[in-house]
């Protein structure tokens, strides 16, 4: 399994995890950008605006993974490789192991960032009311959704970040931003069955302790692989 799975599948875990965090705080926005750049009642149509809006709320996620993903590249190009990449590895998987205790309720909670973020929020809400209409309105409006401060994302970010390559830090967050969309168009289209299921302990624990799972494999398989144990291809 290379490392891009590896940080395709944390990310998307992590996406999955965030599903209650995400219906309340974009499960709102979600349904006001379907119902503004819908053109009628029918569900196909106030469904595509929606995958519009979630269109350009992922794209700015995967941008920003490869924008945070080159930074921890040049960090690990300025320094000696091997070291870099035995610390990234353990920085990565100790970060991943956190955020799957925070989701197992063994940690404290990234909620926190979003009520420190909460003021930049507020400056960054917006009319659904734009100059465009129909997708491409709602595309537009998702490139801004994407950039609303969120805990899960940051954490998600500094994932994406420890990866050390632009292509691992947009695969992390092209995974998160695909382990979203469940819950945000449940939300949006007014399924509660994710909330329910979000709510429920068991069910977080178990999330929680499938990224503690990803972080600790993400360690061991390199580690077994060069010395020689396994080979991945």
């Amino acid at each position: 399994m290379t490392p891009g799975i590896f940080a395709f599948l944390g990310g998307l875990l992590l996406g999955l995890a965030s599903s209650l965090h995400c219906v309340g705080m974009c499960g709102g926005v979600a349904s006001s950008l379907m119902f503004a750049f819908s053109s009628g009642d029918a569900l196909k149509e106030r469904a595509r605006a929606l995958s519009a809006a979630q269109a350009g709320r992922v794209l700015v996620y995967i941008v920003a993974g490869a924008s945070v993903g080159a930074v921890g590249s040049t960090a690990y190009g300025a320094v000696q490789h091997a070291g870099a990449n035995l610390f990234t590895r353990w920085a990565a998987s100790v970060a991943l192991g956190w955020i799957g205790l925070s989701v197992a309720g063994l940690a404290p909670s990234l909620s926190a960032l979003d009520r420190l973020a909460e003021p930049i929020g507020a400056s960054l809400r917006f009319s659904p009311k734009q100059r465009l209409s129909g997708d491409s309105g709602a595309f537009a409006s998702g490139l801004l959704w994407g950039f609303f401060p969120c805990g899960m994302v940051y954490g998600a970010l500094f994932y994406a970040m420890l990866s050390g390559t632009p292509l691992g830090g947009a695969a992390v967050m092209a995974g998160f931003g695909l382990g979203t969309l469940p819950s945000v168009t449940a939300a949006a289209l007014g399924v509660s069955t994710f909330r329910r299921l979000a709510r429920t302990p068991r069910a977080r624990l178990a999330v929680g302790l499938g990224i503690m799972a990803l972080a600790a494999a993400s360690v061991a398989i390199p580690a077994l692989a060069s010395s020689g144990i396994f080979c991945l291809s």
